[in-house]
């Protein structure tokens, strides 16, 4: 049922020369961005830079999504965004997150039905923490699409999805 051997008739099972890494290849690539989500953690645009820094922390994630008055995603900021403003000599009580968050159309998103694989292959070739799950809309005038925030699929999803395939069956 696996596919890695063969039952013939009269002959008994034979090897079907796939290795197990191709099934669990097959297994991951089946799961789903919103099986594994969580929930993102969302602030708005003018926020302030240091209001940004202390969500940061009391949530205890990298990466903060940022969205505009309407709800949509308008841009990201992550720990090292933050980390270069704050050690600057610049007032971070007085400075909008909107100022160094990194705007539409520069983000990476991932949407619900794509596959967790998809996902991890984006965190790693951009090198990033994080991408926002998000759903689109189409806006009144229908020339732009805006995305709807809906979670967030990180390396820590991503690991502890692993974890779960690991464990073995009891």
């Amino acid at each position: 049922m696996s596919g890695i051997l063969e039952a013939r008739p009269r002959v008994g099972y034979l090897y079907a020369g796939k290795s197990i890494f191709n099934f669990v290849s097959k297994q991951i690539r089946k799961v789903k961005v919103n099986e594994i989500k969580s929930v993102p953690v969302v602030i708005q645009e003018n926020t302030s830079v240091y209001d940004a820094i202390v969500t940061l922390f009391l949530e205890d994630v990298g990466t903060l999504f940022i969205s505009n008055s309407k709800g949509y995603l308008a841009g990201v900021v992550s720990r090292k965004d933050l980390l270069k403003i704050a050690i600057g000599k610049t007032d971070v009580h007085n400075i909008p997150v909107g100022v160094i968050m990194t705007r539409m159309p520069n983000i990476i998103t991932a949407v619900p039905d794509e596959s967790v694989y998809d996902a991890a292959v984006k965190i790693v070739e951009h090198q990033i923490d994080a991408l926002p799950v998000v759903e689109p809309v189409e806006t009144e005038k229908g020339n732009h699409i805006k995305y709807k925030i809906i979670g967030k699929i990180s390396k820590t999803n991503i690991t502890k999805f692993f974890v779960e395939l690991g464990k073995p069956d009891v």
